[in-house]
């Protein structure tokens, strides 16, 4: 077991390098102020932020964990394999609306899958500057997917070398948060020195006794003197970082340490090499101090001064900065600002930040510090903050309450996170629920927002779903709860004494810091573990009650004033989602309905002619749409036809049956093809005046094979020979019916050979989103190709399996599908042909 764990502490260290060097890179061939990788994690379809270069840690925790499908980009490019390029802050609204209302900044971003097998290892993203247009593209992707590439190169190499499998590369802790390189020389004091681990002696240069203010006769020169006159208070952390170089595992990252007067040294160690001092451990002590860091001319100024590195430390305070800020300098130095100024990293003030490290321009903003005495309201400060390459330089000033806006941030009171959980941003999460809870329609969809949205934002592990129906509670979703346990109150009455449904008929959150505090409550309720937290919401919509939610937390926890606010406030969000996508479902069933009722129940048959039809709803929108197709006897022949009604939803199926049953009497007059598109033209035109449609209809006679078409702005067929060459059908056509009501529609022959396979479809199966419809034409024509080649074996598929499998290969290529409809027919070979 110890030698799983040194390997897996090793395979740590290598994989944290790696991220570390890229995203480092990444920056500078962007021009970049932030940057990062996210990578798989053990948690199936979740992202976790593995590497942040370049902003403070905390700053970025809503955005710690991504799900695959959550409407993000590093989300999109993650499934896609291929970059998302985000040139300014209108872009990212445009297409990315939750990811702009969490950070309203003017910035533009990049987003590069880290190749791996499939799906990729992860993605790697940069935040830089924005473009001056929204036209304007980015010039680096193509660098920074190079990038990527040795980035994936490398970790595949990893895993090779460790013998570990691919997934063994995947990120389940904190971000690793690492300084951007210096944009500029620092002239910051530096020295160095070398250690051995068999005799603890050490060995400093000049450099080094001056920067600890030692003489060399004074020193001495062990591992325990130099960790102790480096940082007393960080001795112990210096002492292992020494042991753990020398065993070939140094820290990835300079330490950060504080020396006596409270600023911070950083402590870089490489072990030993193959060189003359092979056994030695060299290591090297940077000391920016607050001369460096923002001059010594600031100290004597009135107005105060600090300064934050892209990490959010504090390196430099002057005396007015620490008296405004109430603290003293020793307690601001080396200390990150949520540790040392905890006032001002509360969510308000967080953005603020946020903003002036992703955008250029100075943010400028009030703030009330918390008195001292605990007592009265405090003092109003006003704020502005610079930022630069390598530091944000902030000025604090007292402001006049008479002069503080209106409108200024109120204090909030103090909240404390919960063990082990993300602290909240009860601004941000609101508005990006009901931001993603737009695109949600079926309740299983919202279901699916809520998980991705609520658990992660609270730490939960644990999600229920349950909606009133005729005065009972059905569970709706459900995830993180043991199999079965939840199917015990399936379909629970309003007069149960159970929590979830008292919080509905209460219209009151009900919150348990326990489990045990639940069974108190709740006597001889089931339970479902022996330790954690639960909060049970009530799903009420503008005075009507829909259900309730039930939130679980593996460990016991508390829930704050603020966290409470927040959960119950999002509780309405989803009532009112759940309320509106039942009323779509009910809605959806009725179109659903409607359609198939519409479309035929069975083909017309001939004993010649072989023929199959599929029909695939679209997974977004009214789930039902306007594609038709039919086969009709025509005298001694059949007529086939395949059309597509502009739109969805109820209107365009109503309007796709009256255009098949006008096609159909057409068809059984056995009317010339020109003659049925001028007639169902006309008809169109009478029907809905704006709305359009497109047709093919194709009058084949069964026993020579020739067929005579007509198409109105629809789609050319395909043809697979009996040979398997297969080729797209080019006819003359006219205008989409609907649209000019003394459109001609000119006729064309071709001929069906025995066992060869004619295509009609809709776009649904060839049309993608941002690719020319000609490459999904192409695709189809091979799908067509090798599926016929099956079905013309003996033994083989019928023309059955072939339009499954092609409309299976349509599903399968595009995320976001529309309705498919498909018509195959072949004539069959005479008896005694050979085959």
């Amino acid at each position: 077991m110890t030698g799983s764990g040194e390997q897996a502490h090793r395979v740590r260290g290598r994989l944290a390098r790696l991220l570390a060097d890229a995203s480092a890179r990444a920056l500078g061939t962007a021009g970049g102020h932030v940057s990062g990788v996210y990578l798989r994690s053990g948690t199936p379809g979740l992202l976790r932020l593995a590497v942040l270069v370049g902003l403070p840690g905390p700053l970025f925790r809503p955005w710690w964990q991504l799900h695959v499908n959550q409407p993000f980009p590093v989300a999109d490019a993650y499934r896609s394999g291929t970059p998302v390029v985000l040139s300014n802050a209108t872009e990212t609204v445009r297409r990315y609306p939750q990811l702009a209302a969490g950070l309203p900044f003017q910035f533009g971003s990049l987003y590069v899958p880290v190749p791996g097998a499939k799906p990729p290892f992860g993605v790697l993203a940069v935040m830089r500057p924005a473009a001056a247009d929204a036209g304007d593209e980015l010039p680096e992707p193509d660098r920074l997917a190079a990038l990527a590439e040795k980035l994936g190169a490398e970790l595949r190499a990893l895993v090779e070398s460790e013998e570990e499998a691919e997934d063994a590369v995947v990120w389940d802790g904190e971000p690793l948060c690492v300084r951007p390189p210096a944009a500029r020389p620092v002239p910051w004091p530096v020295g160095r020195f070398t250690w051995d681990p068999a005799t603890s002696a050490v060995t400093v240069d000049g450099r080094l006794h001056d920067l600890l203010g030692a003489l060399p006769e004074e020193f001495a020169a062990t591992g325990e003197a130099l960790a102790g006159a480096l940082a007393p208070a960080d001795a112990h952390q210096i002492i292992t970082a020494l042991d753990d170089t020398a065993a070939g595992t140094p820290p990835p990252l300079p330490l950060h340490v504080r020396a006596a007067d409270g600023t911070t040294r950083l402590l870089e160690l490489w072990p030993p090499s193959e060189r003359a001092d092979a056994s030695l451990v060299r290591g090297l002590v940077l000391d920016p101090g607050p001369a460096a860091s923002a001059g010594a001319a600031a100290d004597p100024l009135p107005q105060g001064v600090f300064c934050l590195d892209r990490l959010g430390v504090i390196v430099y305070a002057n005396p007015a900065a620490a008296r405004l800020l109430g603290r003293e300098r020793e307690r601001l130095l080396g200390r990150p600002f949520e540790e040392a100024v905890p006032w001002l990293s509360r969510p308000p003030y967080e953005d603020h930040i946020r903003g002036a490290l992703l955008s250029p321009e100075p943010v400028h903003f009030h703030v009330r510090r918390p008195p001292d005495d605990g007592e009265g309201e405090g003092d109003w400060l006003a704020l502005s903050l610079h930022a630069g390459p390598d530091t944000l330089s902030c000025t604090v000033v007292p402001a006049d309450r008479m002069d503080a806006p209106l409108d200024t941030h109120v204090e909030l009171p103090p909240v404390q996170p919960p063990p082990g959980g993300p602290s909240l941003a009860p601004v941000y999460r609101p508005i990006a629920l009901a931001i993603a809870l737009t695109d949600a329609v079926t309740a299983r969809q919202v279901s699916e927002v809520v998980m991705r949205e609520l658990l992660p934002a609270f730490g939960g592990r644990r999600l229920a779903i349950y909606l009133l129906q005729e005065r009972h509670l059905y569970l709706a979703w459900e995830t993180g709860f043991p199999q079965g346990f939840l199917t015990r109150f399936e379909g629970v009455g309003l007069d149960a004494r159970l929590p979830g449904v008292e919080t509905l008929t209460t219209g009151r959150p009900i919150f348990f810091e326990s489990m045990q505090l639940l069974n108190a409550a709740y006597p001889g309720i089931p339970m479902d573990a022996t330790e954690g937290a639960r909060a049970f919401l009530p799903l009420i919509a503008s005075g009507r009650p829909v259900g309730s939610c039930i939130l679980g937390f593996e460990r016991n926890r508390g829930f704050s004033t603020e966290e409470r606010t927040v959960l119950t406030a999002l509780a309405g969000l989803i009532a009112h989602a759940m309320e509106k996508a039942q009323r779509y479902d009910s809605e959806a069933a009725l179109a659903r309905g409607l359609q198939q009722a519409l479309l035929p129940r069975r083909l017309s048959a001939h004993p010649q002619v072989e023929t199959a039809g599929r029909y695939l709803p679209g997974t977004q929108g009214m789930d039902v749409g306007g594609d038709w197709y039919d086969v009709v006897e025509a005298g001694d022949g059949l007529a086939l036809v395949i059309g597509d009604v502009q739109g969805h939803g109820v209107q365009a199926a109503a309007t796709m049956g009256q255009l098949r049953s006008a096609v159909r009497a057409f068809a059984l007059g056995d009317h010339p093809p020109d003659e049925v598109m001028s007639g169902t033209n006309r008809l169109l035109i009478d029907l809905d005046p704006g709305q359009f449609a497109s047709c093919c209809y194709l009058r084949l006679d069964p026993a020579t094979g020739a067929a005579r078409v007509a198409r109105a702005g629809h789609l050319p067929p395909l043809l697979r020979c009996p040979d398997g060459r297969t080729r797209v059908v080019e006819l003359p056509g006219g205008v989409v019916l609907g649209v000019d009501a003394h459109a001609q529609y000119p006729v064309a022959e071709l001929t069906l050979e025995p066992d060869a396979i004619l295509a009609l479809y809709t776009d649904g199966l060839v049309e993608r989103p941002g690719v020319d419809i000609d490459v999904g034409i192409g695709a189809l024509r091979v799908a067509l190709a090798r599926a016929g080649a099956a079905a013309g074996r003996r033994g083989g598929r019928s023309l059955s399996g072939v339009a499954d499998r092609l409309t299976a290969t349509a599903r399968h290529a595009t995320d976001r599908p529309d309705d498919v409809a498909l018509l195959l027919a072949s004539r069959r070979a005479a008896p005694g042909r050979p085959r």
